[in-house]
Parts: structure tokens; sequence; C-alpha cells
């Protein structure tokens, strides 16, 4: 058989049933075999950049894996800032890079670059180095990608391989790894700590998405009294209308979610690799009981020296110690009530601190009055993709989120332009939700081309762009730290008009100046086809980085 048949048929047979890409003369093959099947879709993207992204929004919105393919060199290398996201967010995706042929390489070919280009911004990096072993070698790639901790994959297959007529070498049935189970000891060890501690908190990242472990912690949370804080990336793994909800953990977290925690006698940290952003290049005096469970054994110790470490799936080793404290006579020494005192005290500081801000009501808003509207206006079963940017660490101050893949925004590699291209990803892996964007301005410029996506595809997706006319949050920065002009990054002078650019692609517009128009907007245009709400918001406003942490 052909072996572009044979690639689209390993897809299909291991559950992939979607693929990103652009077409070029390289991988026409591929689509002309994805045409002719109804059981494969090919979502043609606008440039390449968001071919990967739109790869990561179909996984983190609903735990199943796509393929992207792109041509050689620069497909594949715009392709590498979504493949450095879905790497450092453990979002599993197999890559299909069409390579120069092996006879050309060395020759300076057609978008020639060397293989090993892409090496640390994958979790593998696979070159197909002949043609028998195209399949077997495309077999591999997705059980690593879907092996946790899950990433992206990369697949470099020569472009000459892939028409040819041949007998592929395929492998048995390829299973990916299992996570680790926790060991017995090292459970009762953690349980016999957390149940002793007279105020636990805990943390939970982005891992508790990944390995669907959210009714666990919230067992858990729920067992020990204990109050729960998210990760900027682990928004949305414990819903945010649960009493014991303290608040979530970024670079704008508050001092009184610092204080709950530091004043904790214990912590059970899960999913979570301690990065640099969330602990403020670990500034937190965490406490010395510190319980960490993570797939990844290189997370231990970074930052903290924990008292127990559990290298193991997070679902696994949380439902192991429920069932070790629902074992014990007492399930712990804190009293009844006092987590969600603790919690609720955060949550009342948090949004005392922002009332002001939320209660103006005359344009331009801040973000924090139209997030408050637009959360009034969505149905709660709205996914929503937020951007990187000013707006975003709003989004996870003060936006409330309730089911872990119904929220979605970029961790530490924070690239902006993301969240359009992941909401074209996520529409398409999950047709029955709405789909929302949450994104500024100037992270919409970057990934504008998809506005054209979503309406060719068709998809109910509604953008809602918060327009200042300026990259607010590096003017801050630059007037506060380098005595810079204010809006000194702006083009107040060359105003973007964005409902007039969407409204060229295609996309009903709607321009909402007021909380009341915001909620009206949000509630008419969801389920109502590819739509894009401007929303004018105060240049001058504080950013949330700032006014969170005084």
């Amino acid at each position: 058989m052909r072996n572009d048949h044979a690639i689209i048929d390993c897809l299909t047979e291991h559950g992939i049933t979607t693929v990103f890409g652009i077409p070029g003369k390289q991988t026409l093959p591929l689509n002309d075999v994805i045409n002719d099947r109804e059981d494969i879709r090919f979502v043609m993207a606008r440039h390449e950049t968001n071919v990967s992204h739109q790869a990561w929004g179909y996984a983190e919105t609903s735990g199943e894996m796509a393929a992207t393919v792109v041509i050689p060199g620069p497909g594949d290398m715009n392709a590498m800032n979504g493949l450095k996201n879905a790497l450092n967010d453990c979002t599993p995706l197999v890559h299909i890079a069409v390579e120069t042929e092996p006879e050309v390489r060395g020759g300076d070919g057609i978008h020639e670059t060397p293989p090993d280009t892409y090496d640390n911004v994958v979790k593998e990096n696979v070159t197909v180095e002949t043609p028998h072993s195209t399949i077997a070698e495309l077999q591999r790639a997705i059980a690593i990608a879907r092996t946790p901790p899950k990433g992206p994959v990369r697949v470099g297959i020569p472009k000459n391989f892939i028409p040819m007529e041949l007998e592929p070498a395929v492998t048995g049935e390829i299973e990916p790894s299992e996570p680790p189970h926790p060991p017995a000891s090292a459970v009762e060890q953690a349980t016999d700590r957390l149940a002793a501690a007279d105020s636990p908190a805990i943390i939970a990242g982005g891992g508790v998405r990944a390995a669907a472990a959210s009714s666990e912690l919230q067992t858990i949370a729920e067992t020990l009294e204990a109050p729960v804080a998210t990760t900027y990336k682990g928004k949305a793994t414990f819903p945010e209308d649960h009493p014991l909800f303290a608040g979530s953990l970024c670079g704008a977290t508050s001092p009184e979610l610092t204080r709950c925690l530091e004043t904790a006698d214990a912590i059970l940290a899960v999913g979570t690799d301690f990065d640099a952003v969330w602990t403020k290049r670990w500034s937190y005096d965490i406490p010395a009981e510190l319980i960490h469970v993570t797939l990844d054994p290189a997370d231990v110790g970074t930052g903290y020296d924990p008292s127990v470490a559990i290298v193991a799936d997070a679902k696994r080793t949380l439902a192991a110690i429920a069932a070790e404290l629902a074992a014990h006579a007492e399930p712990g020494s804190t009293e009844p009530g006092s987590g969600r005192s603790r919690a609720r005290a955060v949550r009342n500081a948090e949004m005392k601190r922002t009332a002001g801000l939320r209660e103006i009501s005359e344009a331009p808003l801040p973000t924090v009055s139209a997030l408050a509207a637009l959360r009034k206006g969505l149905p709660r079963e709205t996914i929503v993709a937020a951007d990187a940017g000013g707006s975003r660490v709003w989004a996870v101050m003060t936006f409330p989120t309730y089911e872990p893949r119904d929220y979605v925004n970029p961790g530490s590699w924070a690239s902006m332009g993301l969240a359009v291209p992941a909401a074209v990803g996520a529409a398409i892996a999950n047709p029955d939700q709405p789909v929302a964007v949450l994104i500024g301005e100037g992270g919409l410029m970057m990934c504008l081309e998809e506005l054209h996506t979503i309406v060719s595809e068709s998809l109910d997706v509604t953008v809602f762009v918060f327009n200042n006319d300026d990259y607010a949050i590096i003017s801050e920065e630059a007037e506060r730290s380098y005595d810079l002009e204010a809006n000194a990054y702006g083009w107040t002078d060359a105003p973007l008009d964005c409902t007039r650019i969407a409204a060229g692609m295609g996309m009903d517009v709607e321009r909402a100046e007021t909380p009341s128009a915001i909620r009206e907007a949000a509630s008419a245009s969801i389920r109502n086809g590819p739509t894009l709400v401007e929303i004018p918001t105060d240049p001058g406003e504080p950013q949330a980085g700032e006014f969170m942490t005084r």
C-alpha cells in the first residue's frame, strides 16, 4: 500500500480523528488521503504558528489528542512556538513534519532545516530514517505522546517517503506506559502527616487536570477541611464556588492567600512543579511539612524540600490518600469549618480589594468590571480560552471557573496569540459546548488570521476582545520602573477597530461598552456562530501584578 494511506490509517486506528495544518506541496499526498475519508477531519489554519496552538486547545479541553501536519522549514519552525507551549504544559499531540529528502540534506534544499533543530521543544523528536519504518515510528510517537507526563512528539518524515508504494513495517499494539502507582508506605506517611495537621492547605496544579483527579482532590479537601489554592495552570481543577476554594496562585497572588499558605502547618501540593512564575521565584515561606505529588522526578526539590515526595499519578495517589484518611478513626485534628473560614477570609479580602474596580460601569471599563459582566452573561458550561497578557492575569484572579477542562490558559511559556487558535481546537473537540475567547487586542493581532478559520469552519466561538490600544502590561512596567511616559507602548494615535476587522472576515460583530451591554452580548452571542465582541477597556487601569500584591 502507499505510505500516505498507511499514515492516515495509523492515526485513525489510534483514535486520532482531527488533523490541524496548512497544506503545502510536500503535504498534499496526506491531504489527498484525508479528503477522501469521513473518519478524519482536516482543519486548515491560516498560519503555521497557530496549528500547534489549535491542537493544544483540542487536547486541553477534551483530554484527547490531535495531530498536526506542516511543511518543512518555515512551517515546522513557526509551529515550534506551540510545541514548546505544549511541552511546558504536558499536553499531548503528534506533530507530523515533512522533512527534506535524505539525499538532499546538507545541500540547502527548499525549506531545509537540520532535524535536531526541534530537539528541545518536544518531548521526543523522531526522525524517520527509512520508508519502511514510517508507521512503526509513528506508532511509537503516539505512545510516547500519551505516556504521562504527556507531551508533544515530532515525527519528521522525508517528503519522498510519503507517496511510496511499499509494505510498511508495523509493530504490535504499543500501549502508552502507565504512570507509576504510589508506594503504599509513602501514601501512609503522607496521610499520617496530613491527618495530624491542625491547619492543612492544598495547592493544585495542572497535573490534576491532566490526571482527571479533580474529584479525588475535592474529596481530600473536604475530609481535611483544607483550603485549596490552584496555580494559574491548575485554575478550574477545583470549583471556585466551593466553600474551600481559597484563590489562584500567579504573579498577582494576594497577600491574604500568601498568608493562608504560609500559616498552614502542612501543605499537600499535587500536580505542580513549583515553577518560578507562581512561586514568585520561590519567595513563599512554605511550611516544612510539604507533601509533594508529581510525575516528574526533576520537579522534586525545586525551590522547596518536601517532607514526603511521591512521584506517581495524581489520581491514583489522591485516591489512595483519600482511602487512608477515611480509614482513620479521627480523619484529622482540624476543627469543623475552619478550612472554610480560612478560604472565605481570603476570598472576601480579594473581593474587597477589587470592589472599586468591579463597580465601575462607565466606559472605558477596567478589565475586572468587564470580566464580572462576562461571567454573569456566559452560560456556566462555556469553555473559555484565555490569552496571555494583562487580561489573562485578571482572569486568573477574578473570573470564576468550575470544571477542569472548561477553562484553559497557557502555562509558563505564556505565548500571546494562543487563545483564538486554541478556541478553534476546543470547538472542534467539543461541538456540544459553547466556546469563548478572552483576549486583548495586542494578542489578537498575533493570531488575527484565525478569525477567518472560525468563520470558514462555522464554529460556535465568541471572541471577546479587551481593547485598550496598548500593550498596557508592558507600558505600566515601563512607566513604573523606567520612568517612561504613560502608554509608552500604546497606539492611541492609530486606534484599532476590531469589529471592522472581524466583520471583514465574515464574523458577526458587536461593541459592548458597559457591564449591562457586555452581559447581553455574552448571552446573545453564545451558540450564535462566529462572533466578535469588542470591549473598550481603560489603558490606565491598574495591572493585577501590582494591584493585587499590595
